[in-house]
């Protein structure tokens, strides 16, 4: 009963993950487009732009990931979790209106989530009721000038980007969600080991004891853990815990701390780990980080 109870209970799959790795959102525009809009790929830079009302013409270059034409008759959002240069096309008489930020990954490509979604998340507006509320506050901010706007607006973007991944962890099927933590964190069992994980990275996880977590046996997890992450449990462990000394490298965090916390025994066991999966070790990525 103990291990069915585990699968089942709910689980916070989204805020381990961004209090390591925070999204920053940013308004830069509000109202019409008209005629061709280019919005060019910036390195560490996604896009979320919605549709509030009007049609329009989506166009992406060949080879993107994401549809070459796509037409859009609803109002609708559109994520770009990654850098990726698209086009709006408006009639200049269409009466399309826009909503759209910058959205500022910590690791950019490298942000777990970001690395972990399609090239292109597009969802009509009437498919998320829960956000309606979000929508609302964020269109009445932006119609019109008020103390404290653009900062209010931004932390709404910031808002709707979490909604909207908690719409896909609980509609896997029809986000069509890739291989990656994404699709992961949708998977009942598998979350809950995911989540450990992202908790206390520094524990002495195995595999076993991930497994136990998930309430599963050994080799049903594993099975399981490789078809919807795309890789081992170690390797992900691995690639967990040099993603964490990434970012807290970047904010000053000396080795030894980082070996510590992380469940190395030393600076030197860490640095081993950080070149085995990056490789190079952890004061050339750093040199390289701050060019």
């Amino acid at each position: 009963m103990r291990t069915q109870q585990l699968a089942i209970d709910p689980v916070d799959r989204l805020s381990a993950v961004f209090e390591r790795f925070r999204v920053r959102a940013h308004l830069f525009h509000s109202g019409p487009l008209c005629g061709v809009t280019r919005f060019d790929a910036q390195p560490g830079l996604g896009f979320l732009h919605v549709l509030r009302r009007g049609e329009m013409v989506v166009t992406h270059r060949l080879h993107s990931g994401a549809p070459r034409r796509l037409v859009l008759s609803e109002p609708s959002l559109l994520f770009y979790p990654r850098p990726l240069e698209h086009a709006f096309h408006n009639a200049p008489s269409d009466g399309s209106d826009f909503v759209c930020a910058t959205l500022r990954f910590d690791g950019g490509v490298h942000h777990p989530l970001a690395r972990g979604l399609p090239p292109l998340v597009v969802l009509p507006l009437s498919r998320m009721q829960s956000m309606q509320h979000t929508l609302a506050l964020l269109f009445a901010e932006t119609e019109q000038v008020r103390c404290g706007q653009r900062l209010l607006a931004d932390r709404l973007f910031e808002v709707l980007l979490l909604q909207l991944l908690r719409w896909l962890l609980d509609h896997p099927d029809g986000a069509a969600l890739p291989v990656g933590l994404l699709c992961g964190l949708a998977h009942p069992e598998l979350a809950r080991a995911l989540v450990a994980v992202h908790e206390r990275p520094g524990d002495a996880w195995s595999v076993e004891s991930m497994a136990r977590r998930a309430g599963m046996s050994r080799s049903a997890f594993a099975a399981a853990f490789r078809r919807a992450v795309g890789q081992t449990p170690a390797g992900y462990l691995l690639g967990w815990r040099v993603a964490v000394a990434q970012n807290r490298l970047l904010e000053g965090a000396p080795l030894k701390t980082l070996a510590l916390d992380l469940g190395y025994g030393s600076a030197s066991a860490l640095s081993r780990a950080f070149t085995q999966h990056l490789g190079q070790s952890p004061r050339a990525w750093l040199a390289g980080a701050h060019r």
